[in-house]
């Protein structure tokens, strides 16, 4: 008869389908230096938005071309940075070149709760009190494949006088010093190699037994049961415990 047989190991497989056991979501910090091409990998990554939500920073620097207001950061005066700051709204904070930078504590809740890993492009200094105050972040730095190809890239902005691209390379030097303070380094040499990096990373952790807690102990202990229930394995311990008594 077509469909005929035991049917007993199908049933099992439809009472364990629950989706994948991942970790809660976590933040995601990607720094290096002026040139590394953090912002872009940041932006590849964000076209997945089940999985990343990019957190737009404040800042009190002014727009470059081609920059909007709430989409790549979020530009406000001083006064208005400062009032953030003390009235503890920022997650992270840092003078940067002259201008104030920080991360609203906002876009860390808000990710969390709809299961959506947030996508920090920060500085050194960021990552470091990221670190301090969220310690299940993830902490990527990326580099440059070589330091001639990261003077191009910031030649290439066009944005920047010869003072403020000296500024950079001396911040770029003492960055790259910290490296060693970070869990994860990727080489930044092809954009599409560097992406896959960091979601393997990302994927990795998220798999990560310490990250799950008692999620997993109760995935097993459940399937276990189902494999004792679908072997007849309860009912034999059943009747025997019946025959004892």
């Amino acid at each position: 008869m077509v469909g005929g047989g035991d049917r007993r190991p199908a049933r099992a497989a439809a009472m364990t389908r629950d989706g994948p056991l991942v970790a809660a979501a976590f933040p995601v910090v990607l720094a290096g230096p002026s040139g590394s091409g953090k912002t872009t990998v940041v932006r590849r990554l964000a076209i997945d938005g089940r999985r990343f939500r990019f957190s737009v920073s404040a800042t009190t620097r002014e727009p470059r071309a081609g920059e909007e207001d709430g989409k790549d950061y979020w530009f406000v005066d001083r006064s208005a940075f400062v009032a953030m700051r003390e009235q503890d709204e920022l997650l992270e904070w840092a003078e940067v070149h002259g201008a104030m930078y920080g991360t609203p504590r906002s876009q860390v809740r808000s990710a969390r709760r709809d299961g959506v890993h947030l996508l920090l492009d920060i500085d050194v200094q960021g990552a470091r009190s990221v670190r301090r105050l969220e310690p299940d972040v993830v902490t990527i730095f990326l580099l440059p494949p070589a330091g001639e190809r990261m003077v191009a890239r910031l030649e290439g902005r066009g944005s920047e006088g010869e003072a403020e691209r000296r500024r950079r390379m001396q911040t770029a030097e003492r960055e790259l010093r910290a490296v060693g303070e970070f869990d994860f380094v990727v080489v930044n040499d092809d954009l599409n190699v560097a992406v896959q990096s960091v979601l393997g990373i990302v994927r990795s952790e998220e798999l990560r037994i310490d990250r799950m807690g008692e999620r997993v102990s109760h995935r097993a202990q459940r399937i276990e049961e189902e494999i004792r229930r679908t072997l007849g394995l309860d009912d034999e311990d059943a009747t025997a415990r019946g025959r004892r008594q």
